[in-house]
């Protein structure tokens, strides 16, 4: 069964030339927007938002399939984060409610048994840190023997910025999969973190890759970043060439720097969805943070029929996702099977 977005384009609202060279080069030959037209992509009207994310889908469905990869994520180590990162409540730097916390190995294992249940092939452990320490790296190591010892699922990892000796662990750890988020384009990182550099970011990417695991990069729309330097960020993805992208859109927390910005609208988060599907056309491209508070109840299905070929289940780390049942059920719903566990390996 095919699934097709639930999108009904006006007869008398002519096809933009942008989509329509869209169509040919991206839906047809498999080839990604450039930065200058994942900008003109970006730019349009309102009105031809159902035929965008019709195409969005299209392209998803050819080069993707129908699959949807599940993911749930846990938090290792929350808070007392020595980082500025402005979007983030769990940073030590500001009067934000997150408190430092660390969980133990059996709920770590628990999270994972509970995230599996759920069909998901991916387990992330996370921590709130500018990168590893020792203390850590020995509980990260124990946590994954642990749930390998109880839970067929993959792990993967987001623990901040790398020495190529904690890259080389990881690895031999059996890490599937990194995170390390650019967080937006290259330009605008400044406004959004000033305590390391958009390039050290990349550096632990590129020794991640070089090491076997996959990587997972992505970032968050809606931080006062403009429609430019959205394609850039887009842009930038494209060029990483990443396993996995998690879009976020900026949820403001109380206490950060960005507490007080607007959510994002709801077209313009869908037009950015769409728009990234095009600039990465054969990446898994992912649901994550902020998506309930700015595209509200419908917006699990807009997503998914708008690019999106993967989910976080559950809560995210500092803010409510939704019941994981309800994702569940839309992708049933939707006849878009989960990725079965053997197909990512």
């Amino acid at each position: 069964m095919t699934t097709t977005a639930d999108t009904t384009v006006p007869a008398d609202t002519a096809t933009p030339d942008i989509l329509v060279q869209a169509r040919e080069q991206v839906l047809e030959r498999g080839e990604a927007l450039t930065k200058d037209q994942v900008l003109q992509v970006l730019q349009l009207d309102d009105e031809h938002l159902p035929e965008l994310m019709q195409l969005a889908h299209d392209v998803r469905m050819r080069w993707c399939g129908p699959e949807v990869e599940v993911e749930g994520i846990i938090s290792l180590k929350t808070g007392g984060c020595p980082e500025d990162c402005h979007f983030c409540s769990q940073s030590g730097l500001f009067a934000s409610p997150v408190r430092s916390a660390w969980i133990d190995i059996p709920s770590l294992v628990e999270a994972a048994k509970q995230t599996a249940k759920t069909g998901a092939t991916e387990f992330c452990i996370v921590a709130a840190v500018r990168g590893p320490d020792a203390r850590l790296m020995a509980q990260v190591a124990a946590g994954i023997e642990a749930i390998r010892n109880e839970v067929d699922i993959q792990i993967a990892c987001s623990l901040g910025m790398l020495t190529q000796e904690q890259v080389d662990q990881l690895a031999a750890m059996g890490v599937h999969r990194y995170n390390h988020n650019l967080e937006t384009a290259r330009s605008h990182f400044p406004n959004v973190v000033t305590t390391h550099t958009w390039e050290e970011r990349w550096g632990t990417l590129n020794m991640v890759r070089d090491a076997g695991m996959e990587v997972c990069c992505g970032g968050i729309l809606g931080m006062g970043e403009t429609l430019e330097q959205r394609a850039e960020f887009a842009s930038d993805l494209a060029a990483l060439n990443p396993d996995e992208v998690p879009l976020n859109f900026l949820n403001p927390r109380p206490g950060t720097p960005f507490g007080d910005l607007d959510v994002l609208p709801a077209s313009e988060a869908l037009k950015s969805v769409a728009a990234f599907r095009l600039a990465l056309p054969q990446t898994i491209l992912r649901f994550a943070g902020g998506r309930e508070i700015t595209l509200g109840d419908l917006g699990a299905k807009q997503g998914i029929l708008g690019g999106i070929n993967a989910v976080i289940v559950g809560n995210y780390l500092t803010t409510l996702g939704r019941p994981a049942e309800n994702d569940l059920d839309l992708l049933a719903d939707l006849s878009m099977p989960i990725k079965a566990l053997n197909d990512t390996l």
